[in-house]
């Protein structure tokens, strides 16, 4: 065996070890599809393993057809359900013996699912929106990063604060390499009350990580902008969060955020979410030295 799949193996029973270890995590954070499926996989083999015991003795079902996995099958299924018997019954000690332990594991499994399931439903969720871009453009005469959020639901998220920090690989002196967390200071990092669209601005000054970089200096760092903005939701009196990372392909130089602000016939302000991603070129006359 090469060292190379020794390694593979490995790393898959430590990640399979990972997954029973936090099981509870992963079944709440997994998406709705894989978590039905997984809870219905598991009703099947259960099912199954129970059909095959009460096999194991003929006549442990009375009026079940000789060796019938169907009939033993659904016989399980109702007895882990409680749904009622019908025309079938335990006819033995084994077999009632065996409906018992199932009936116990029918219970606890249905605590067991109902628990995850309430426990997925009531977990909060932000419906905040990212700009697709962030863009570096002159702002007051200084290039300044700039991206946008918004929220999606119609309350409002009290005391939001946004964090940006830009995550690159460096090089110590002593020719040491690691990944290092450089915080970005912002214009304005929270707000009181956030109910629909927010810009995100870094002033990109000779103190900014950002100083003298470029996209091409970005990538080959490898570098990444993790934006996460935190907040408590009105209606639930819950802290929600999101995050998003913009890679140095979504950074664009010279180019500024498309205007999405403008007034009705009545002078109410309307932001139009159509243009929310759009981004243009920095005239040239405003372009100095961004």
């Amino acid at each position: 065996m090469t060292r190379s799949l020794k390694t593979r193996i490995a790393d898959w029973v430590a990640a399979g070890r990972n997954v029973v270890g936090d099981l509870y995590h992963a079944l709440i954070t997994m998406g709705w599809p894989a978590f039905l499926l997984g809870i219905g996989v598991i009703f099947v083999l259960a099912n199954s393993a129970f059909a095959l015991a009460y096999l194991a003795q003929p006549g442990a079902i009375v009026h079940a057809r000789p060796q019938s996995f169907a009939d033993a099958f659904f016989f399980s299924v109702q007895t882990m359900a409680t749904i009622g018997y019908g025309i079938m019954y335990p006819g033995t000690f084994y077999a009632n013996v065996l409906m018992s332990l199932e009936t116990l594991i029918g219970l606890f499994g249905v605590a067991f699912a109902t628990g995850l399931a309430f426990a997925r439903f009531s977990r909060p969720r932000a419906r905040i929106r990212f700009s697709e871009a962030a863009v570096v453009s002159l702002y007051h005469g200084v290039p300044t990063l700039m991206f946008r959020v918004a929220n999606q639901r119609g309350n409002q998220i009290l005391e939001a604060r946004v964090q940006a920090t830009l995550l690159r690989t460096e090089h110590s002196p002593e020719g040491q390499r690691m990944r290092r967390f450089r915080d970005l200071v912002l214009l304005r990092d929270s707000t009181p009350s956030f109910s629909y669209s927010w810009t995100v601005m870094h002033p990109i000054t000779s103190n900014s990580p950002l100083s003298g970089t470029s996209r091409a200096a970005l990538e080959e760092q490898d570098a990444e902008l993790v934006v996460i903005l935190a907040g408590l939701d009105e209606t639930l009196s819950q802290t929600i969060h999101a995050r998003h990372v913009y890679k140095p392909a979504a950074i664009h130089w010279r180019h500024r955020l498309r205007d999405i602000l403008s007034k009705d016939t009545h002078g109410n302000y309307l932001i139009d979410y159509r243009h929310f991603d759009g981004i243009e070129i920095e005239p040239p006359e405003t372009q100095g030295e961004a």
